[in-house]
């Protein structure tokens, strides 16, 4: 899509953002007439247009409510106002001009791949004084690529395509790439990872995707980013009902979480060693499925008993986790759309991270809040540990119905198979706006990933 945050404009209309007492307190007295001529007194998401003697939009107010302005409204201004060039001249003066220019890039994002039709013109924002151009571009670009790869259909988006876009990613670099496919993941011991994928069409063979940079500076702390990259999940042989396959080409958002994160970090050129583990398969029906039943090996040594074909997600992550632990991580960091009852706890906005790390915690808490990137904290209540035991094997993938938390359980599922080296924390995200509205449209949506980039910043950046 075409750049919407520019560097300069010969004629920009000017953007004011208001709040309901500072239109109140206008001295433009014809001004305040024409917003009670259309309702308008600063609430927050209505939008005022004074135009010109030439009939011309001259300037556009934005109500910014009682409470000021939060600097992710734009993300609906971006959506909503005509095609044309903006200029901030007036906004509160606790507006983070940098957040506001992130979000008016969100907001303007456009899923058109497969539409028959021209391009339409983009409302663009002249970037703010005193903002840094290059990291908010960046930053944009990384929620734009999740959004995009959950988006394509799984038809497009395979699991060599999400090796084609890591292998870009590392290209661009300067990083290291290593992919494991098909009947090699068993030769180098990912045998859950082959497991689940194996049933899918040979051009669709599972694999495992590991990106490395840095990693020859010893000096420097490891970061391992992780990711489920499900490119499409039928259930297998407990297969879903139509209504749950609907939208199953989502089940790959990790993947792009984590690639995108990754991304940011060697953009950044943050001083870490960083590793990328995506597990990239498609959960398919074929008679080399994997079934109920079977006890599969992992690279480990644990091994699982499938109670679920459909809880497929875990069993590729315990391959790709004790693959980062092996790199003995300061940091381990997994994305995963893992489970429904994370959205039955805390609905579909709002992804639940686990960490056992008090300190990780509490930042991720403060980064969330500053970057308007909202997660919120679960527990891993060690009291269900019990309900991912099986009697047969070591663990099973799904677990008792006593237990009843499913992303708690499926959290501590995969706590077994985390590094023992430094932190780990799982987000189980949605990676989707079930509802559209302005700046929002259904659609892969980025969750986490700015507020994880902010954690990773303010422990490591220069």
């Amino acid at each position: 899509m075409p750049d919407v945050l520019i560097d300069r404009s010969d004629n920009p209309v000017p953007l004011v953002l208001v709040s309901e007492a500072a239109f109140e307190a206008l001295s433009d007295e014809g001004l305040k007439e024409l917003g009670r001529g259309q309702d308008f007194k600063g609430q927050a998401g209505r939008i005022l247009f004074a135009t010109g003697e030439d009939g011309r939009v001259s300037r556009v107010l934005a109500g910014a409510g009682k409470a000021g302005a939060d600097p992710m409204a734009a993300r609906s201004l971006a959506a909503r106002l005509p095609a044309g060039d903006y200029a901030l001249t007036d906004a509160p003066q606790d507006l983070d001009a940098g957040l506001f220019a992130l979000a008016w890039a969100l907001g303007a994002y456009v899923f058109d791949r497969y539409k028959a039709r021209p391009e339409r013109g983009r409302a663009r924002l002249v970037l703010p004084d005193g903002v840094d151009a290059e990291a908010i571009r960046h930053e944009a670009a990384a929620c734009l690529l999740v959004r995009e790869m959950v988006d394509t259909p799984a038809q497009d988006m395979g699991p060599l395509q999400i090796e084609t876009i890591a292998r870009e990613i590392a290209e661009e670099a300067g990083a290291s790439i290593e992919v494991t496919v098909g009947d090699d993941l068993l030769e180098k011991n990912f045998p859950a990872v082959h497991a689940v994928g194996r049933a899918a069409a040979s051009h669709r063979q599972p694999r495992l995707i590991e990106i490395g940079w840095n990693l020859d500076k010893t000096d420097l702390p490891l970061v391992a980013l992780v990711g489920k990259g499900v490119v499409f999940d039928s259930g297998g042989l407990d297969i879903k009902p139509a209504a749950g396959m609907r939208w199953m080409k989502k089940d790959m958002g990790g993947s792009a979480h984590a690639l995108a994160l990754g991304r940011l970090v060697m953009q950044a050129k943050l001083p870490v060693r960083l590793v990328v583990l995506v597990a990239a398969v498609e959960n398919a029906i074929s008679g080399d499925a994997f079934r109920p039943g079977d006890i599969v090996r992992t690279r480990k040594g644990l091994t699982v008993e499938i109670g679920n074909t459909d809880a497929e997600g875990r069993v590729i992550l315990s391959d790709a986790l004790a693959r980062a632990g092996e790199h003995q991580p300061e940091l381990t960091i997994d994305f995963a759309t893992l489970t429904g009852a994370a959205r039955i706890a805390l609905g579909p906005e709002l992804p639940p991270y686990y960490t056992d790390d008090e300190a990780l915690a509490a930042e991720i808490a403060s980064a969330a809040a500053d970057r308007r990137d909202p997660v919120w904290r679960m527990p891993l209540w060690r009291g269900y540990r019990e309900a991912v035991e099986s009697e047969l094997a070591d663990l099973r993938n799904d677990a008792a119905d006593w237990a009843q938390a499913g992303s708690v359980t499926a959290a501590l599922f995969l706590q077994r198979f985390a590094p023992e080296s430094g932190s780990w924390v799982h987000l189980d995200i949605f990676a989707w706006n079930g509802r559209a509205r302005p700046g929002h449209p259904q659609g892969g949506e980025a969750q986490g990933l700015r507020a994880l980039f902010e954690v990773l910043k303010r422990r490591y950046g220069r």
